[in-house]
């Protein structure tokens, strides 16, 4: 009888999924801009939880908040009210120096304009994320190469980024966020500067490195071509969430 009560506890213990660990909470969050004598409330409310291993969107129109909260999750601004906690660091209570060194460490960032030095090639560019993290030389080679293999890159090493298609600069970019293996990346728009063809390439990379990395992505964005990967889609109107449901991408 505890022979068969073992075994059913353990098979049932390995048929549950392992609950993934919560990276970011959001409680009741407030931003507010000064306008004048007036005041922009741009976030309203917000209370979202992100979970490791997400690929998720925040989807709504210019001027719905969505690029306010990236930004506050991503320790580039503060609440003005709520609270914000990031890989279990509050936002408010983080000086300066303090959000430095979380965006450093633990958070990778994908713009749409790329933001690629223009003098440095593929290489330098990657290479510039590591270059305050104390890894030593031969690991830092070993890291870029690697990511760039990644990336589809690995060709383009010494090439400058005006010597680049829009799809590849941005794929640059995905390589700079991804070389020191952040645990959340954060991109805005990152399909905003690309045509269709480029688009789906970027995103089926950033699928892969989802995938095979288990990093967290959260975008911001409107585009229909993003929304069709994303697994789970957070709706912004006026500052407010409208809906929060997961999302069966219809492409892979």
């Amino acid at each position: 009888m505890l022979f068969y009560i073992f075994v059913s506890l353990t098979f049932k213990w390995l048929n549950t999924p392992l609950t993934m660990n919560r990276i970011v909470e959001i409680k009741n969050l407030v931003k507010n801009f000064p306008i004048g004598n007036d005041v922009f409330t741009a976030l309203n409310g917000i209370n979202l939880e992100f979970r490791e291993g997400e690929f998720a969107g925040l989807v709504g129109p210019s001027g719905s908040g969505k690029t306010t909260l990236l930004n506050i999750i991503g320790s580039l601004d503060v609440p003005s009210g709520g609270e914000v906690t990031v890989l279990s660091h509050s936002i408010s209570s983080l000086s300066q120096k303090e959000a430095a060194q979380l965006r450093k460490e633990k958070l990778g960032f994908i713009f749409q304009n790329y933001n690629l030095l223009p003098v440095y090639t593929v290489y330098e560019n990657v290479e510039f994320a590591l270059l305050l993290l104390n890894f030593s030389t031969d690991e830092r080679k070993k890291r870029i190469l690697e990511t760039l293999e990644w990336v589809g890159l690995s060709d383009k090493i010494n090439s400058r980024p005006a010597q680049l298609s829009g799809g590849e600069c941005q794929r640059v970019a995905i390589a700079r966020a991804m070389v020191k293996r952040p645990s959340l990346v954060l991109a805005d728009e990152p399909t905003a500067n690309l045509d269709s063809a480029n688009s789906h390439n970027v995103l089926q990379t950033m699928v892969k490195l989802n995938r095979e990395l288990k990093t967290s992505f959260i975008f911001a964005t409107h585009d229909d071509k993003v929304i069709g990967y994303l697994h789970r889609i957070i709706r912004l109107e006026d500052g407010k969430v409208v809906d929060d449901r997961p999302s069966t991408p219809n492409r892979v």
